[in-house]
């Protein structure tokens, strides 16, 4: 059902230095990049992540009450993902752990404050 899902950004730069090394630990790389953002996934086809300037011209904002969630394979590759994020300058929104009956996540927030879950079935 989910095709694509975009976050905002008001730095393409800081973004990429930032998402570049996360998603790579998660097999994505870019898809596409241009002035006002950039994509990463693995084929065109699949679910992509994308992180753009806003087309309005405006600033970037973090939704209240949204978040993405990134799927890892394993437990061990959800504990690299959210301590790379934390090492990257990413904000600590909830511990690695089980969270109930065949769930293990933790969450953070990016540089510009989007939050984020890595996760994976157990």
């Amino acid at each position: 059902m989910i095709g694509y899902t975009t976050l905002g950004t008001n730095d393409i730069d800081r973004a990429a230095t930032f998402y570049d090394p996360l998603l790579a630990l998660l097999g994505q790389h870019r898809l596409w990049a241009y002035e006002r953002g950039i994509g990463w996934g693995t084929t065109a086809d699949a679910p992509s992540l994308g992180l753009l300037k806003p087309f309005d011209g405006q600033p970037a904002t973090v939704g209240n009450g949204t978040m993405v969630a990134l799927q890892a394979a394993n437990p061990d590759d959800v504990d690299q993902v959210h301590l790379l994020a934390l090492t990257l300058g990413g904000q600590n929104e909830g511990d690695v752990g089980p969270r109930g009956e065949g769930f293990y996540g933790g969450y953070f927030r990016d540089l510009d404050g989007n939050k984020l879950c890595v996760y994976c079935r157990t």
